[in-house]
């Protein structure tokens, strides 16, 4: 696939289904360039043999919730100033009708039990700031006053818009609309909305998550404070009243949990997909995120944190019955598994898949699934039979997608290392690129990757694999680098290459670059100061100076700690500035402008010193794009980083 064909990359987000199982909705996403944004609308299949159809026609709607009698579909939607704002349509598709009109936008949803009413958290932000005064930008506003540890998020920026709870009274879908006064000496505000909203929560504490009780009487929700001195993962449950009382406490930091999901079973029972964090709060590192139930003695553990993983993006619960439906991260694929609550374990969706997001209703199972044909699908999983129902990969495949080959290489000290190699067609040999990943705790997979189809379009054949430290290969294999970073990861990264390449005649070793982004970009910068092999490298959005990440990352005030320590003599042991001296590749040095999460200066530091020391060196900056660029930055930008990632290549490392 070429650079602009990101176009066909279409991602199915997860799915709704109705409670008799008989349809499906689901929202769709995908770069447009000429839009220069992300676009997709909501669908409809129905089940067991419909074709998918479009029911709404807005630029970016997302986020599909069914009502309980399925009759109607809540969802975001953009309003005129890109605010999400909350809307229902009929399941069968119409004229959406606006639910809400709040200045920071929704960011959750979730119908009460009754389908009278929807519960959301909104971000609010300060009178006076973020366009809250017409005509008044940010450089007019006052300043900040921050007193504790946190103060930014990368994707987000300041902190000082707390996300807050609200209910609403849902509008019926065919009520005659609202239309616009005509102009009078007292022209009355033009009304979009039937009703406000209730907020329940205020103040400075931030609320994560919306989920109703049993009975509809509270909501389930995680509240943030920021701490004033320590960084402190530990969450708390709290259920808040929606019809006035103070909130209460349902699970305690006592527990030592880093909550990533809520939800509540059919019968009421709260079930959570959380990480211990330990007492001290930080142990992040390889977390361990497994499926816990909340008994009335506190949560009890369902899943073997050691061997099973629940921590993917996006990871969520669905209920079938008394049984769990999770999402398990596993040597580059994401499994759908049945939980029962004493633990039994078994399979549901597996293969070479990503599941991405399911429901459960009626009997049927549906999900949204990525393969190594396509970036997204709907499976529908219906009496053991499985059917994939949506054809959006058959562009891509149109594109000449290759499938990698998968393999396992023996390291220095024996350990397998797991990965893939994905090749032009022909006998070559190829000038190899390779690929390392972000996390460290996260994976390649096995769905349709645009950074190595681009490559390889190009010609080039692109080696890269999950080495130790990685997520998808138990716990231990993701702690092993704790505070070792930089040893046993650097040799199976470059012992799976080398065995790679020195395997297949195809591959040209005497020809090789190496790239990668944010962990990737750290061992980038950390193999080019040791092996200099490499005609030529890309270090993108890197972790770089451990030094200089507190203070100035968004997640500086734990991260570095944890995986890199705090001894002086071991961070620099581990940092790839302590070493930049010895790098001679030319390196292009790629960042964006609003990275919070590994800052614009961790590059800037990187590329003066590679001047400084006359290495070959350019550097490219991205305005405002923040460290999601290769995934969800604008589609323009995401060309334009192919153009100059293709055009480093041909200039250092040049296919004939």
């Amino acid at each position: 696939m070429r650079a602009t064909d990101i176009e066909m990359l279409v991602t199915v987000g997860r799915p709704v289904i109705s409670p008799d199982g008989a349809f499906a909705v689901f929202a769709t996403s995908r770069p447009d360039l000429v839009a220069d944004r992300a676009v997709g609308q909501l669908w409809r299949v129905d089940l067991p043999d419909g074709s998918p159809r479009r029911i709404t026609r807005g630029v970016a709607d997302r986020s599909p919730a069914l009502s309980p009698d399925g009759a109607t579909v809540a969802f975001l939607r953009g309003d005129a100033k890109s605010r999400a704002q909350l809307f229902v349509v009929a399941a069968g598709g119409g004229e959406p009708v606006q639910v809400t009109d709040l200045p920071g936008g929704v960011t959750d949803l979730a119908w009460s039990p009754d389908g009278a009413r929807l519960a959301f958290t909104a971000r609010v932000p300060e009178p006076g700031r973020y366009g809250t005064v017409e005509g008044r930008d940010a450089a007019a506003e006052p300043p900040r006053r921050i007193t504790g540890i946190r103060w930014h998020a990368n994707g987000l920026g300041y902190l000082d818009r707390p996300a807050q709870l609200f209910v609403v009274d849902a509008p019926s879908t065919d009520a005659e609309p609202f239309y616009a006064p005509a102009p009078t000496l007292d022209t009355p505000d033009e009304r979009v909305v039937a009703a406000e909203p209730t907020a329940l929560t205020e103040g400075a504490t931030s609320w994560s998550g919306v989920r109703w009780t049993h009975d509809g009487s509270e909501l389930l929700s995680v509240p943030d404070v920021i701490e004033s001195d320590r960084r402190d993962l530990r969450d708390r449950l709290m259920a808040v009243p929606v019809d006035g009382g103070d909130p209460r406490e349902v699970l305690g930091t006592d527990a030592d949990l880093s909550l990533s999901e809520a939800a509540v079973a059919p019968d009421g029972t709260v079930f959570l997909l959380a990480n211990d964090v330990g007492p001290a709060g930080v142990d992040f590192v390889a977390p361990g995120v497994a499926l816990f139930v909340l008994d009335a003695d506190g949560p009890r553990r369902l899943t073997d944190a050691e061997t099973i993983d629940l921590g993917e993006v996006g990871s969520h619960i669905s209920f079938d019955g008394d049984d769990v439906l999770v999402q398990d991260r596993t040597r580059g694929r994401l499994r759908l598994l049945r939980v029962t609550r004493g633990g039994d374990v078994s399979e549901v969706l597996g293969g070479d898949r990503e599941v991405n997001g399911h429901a459960v209703a009626g009997g049927r199972i549906v999900a949204s699934v990525a393969s190594p044909e396509s970036f997204g699908e709907l499976v529908v999983v219906d009496g053991g039979a499985q059917r994939t129902v949506t054809d959006f990969g058959g562009a891509t495949r149109a594109r000449r997608i290759v499938t990698p080959v998968e393999l396992e290489i023996a390291g220095r000290d024996g350990y397998p290392v797991h990965g893939w190699v994905a090749m032009p067609e022909g006998e070559g040999p190829f000038p190899v690129i390779l690929q390392i990943h972000g996390g460290p705790y996260a994976s390649y997979g096995v769905h349709v990757f645009d950074e190595t189809q681009v490559l390889v379009d190009a010609g080039y054949a692109v080696v890269y694999s999950n080495p130790r430290g990685s997520a998808g290969y138990g716990r231990a294999h993701g702690r092993s680098i704790r505070q070792r970073m930089g040893t046993l990861d650097f040799f199976d990264v470059m012992d799976f290459f080398d065995g790679v390449v020195s395997a297949d005649p195809r591959l040209d070793a005497d020809r090789v670059g190496v790239m990668g982004g944010s962990y990737g970009g750290y061992m980038t910068a950390w193999v080019i100061a040791h092996d200099h092999r490499f005609a030529g490298a890309i270090v993108e959005r890197g972790f770089l100076d451990p030094f200089a990440f507190p203070g100035s990352s968004d997640i500086g005030s734990f991260f570095g700690q944890e995986y890199v320590g705090t001894d002086p003599a071991q961070m620099t042991a581990q940092s790839p500035m302590a070493v930049v001296d010895r790098v001679r590749t030319p390196t292009l040095v790629m960042h964006s402008e609003l990275d919070f999460r590994c800052p614009l200066e961790q590059a800037t530091r990187f590329y003066a010193a590679l001047k400084h020391n006359a290495v070959d060196a350019e550097m490219l900056v991205f305005p405002g794009e923040d460290h999601e660029l290769t995934r969800g930055g604008r589609p323009q930008h995401r060309v334009q980083r192919f153009d100059a990632v293709l055009d480093w290549w041909n200039r250092h490392l040049p296919v004939t």
